[in-house]
């Protein structure tokens, strides 16, 4: 058995290791193709991890959050496109989705006469930008939805 770790300020990684119960030894073991000196360099921030080893990392550790967070915050082009999808629970994300699905259905109108003619005049660009705002908005609940399946998924839970 391994020892347990008493570092401060854990990676996201480490943490995610050691939630799931495993030493860095069980979890090289699971990874398969990762060494545990290479998961120490992950968790102690001496190396940055590869797509790959983050996908293994979310199976292994049963947390599809992880994906999400690697794109949101380490990859350079998912910095710029990929939100940070925070952890809710389905009550929340089904409210926040239904109160966006409520705004656009009021903003439906207004985006089909800025859209209808092809051009987005520049009278008609702070409207656009807010119909936008909130497609984004709706994007990232559906993301959650997603994430809050996965997880529940992940963790074995069928049932709500």
């Amino acid at each position: 058995m391994g020892k347990k770790s008493i570092k401060e300020n854990k990676n996201i990684y480490q943490i995610s290791r050691e939630e799931a119960g495993m030493t860095r030894s069980q979890a090289s073991e699971a990874l398969v193709f990762m060494s545990d000196s290479r998961i120490e360099k992950i968790e102690s921030e001496k190396c940055e991890p590869h797509p790959d080893e983050i996908l293994a990392m979310a199976k292994a550790y049963k947390k599809p959050g992880l994906c999400n967070y690697y794109c949101s915050n380490e990859c350079p082009i998912g910095q710029l496109h990929v939100p940070e999808i925070q952890s809710k629970g389905l009550a929340q994300i089904t409210l926040e989705m239904l109160s966006t699905i409520n705004t656009l259905s009021k903003q439906k109108d207004r985006l089909v006469e800025i859209t209808v003619d092809g051009k987005v005049s520049q009278d008609e660009m702070d409207d656009f930008i807010r119909i936008k705002s909130e497609l984004d908005k709706m994007t990232t609940s559906v993301e959650s939805l997603k994430l809050w399946i996965d997880q529940m998924v992940a963790d074995g839970k069928w049932l709500i």
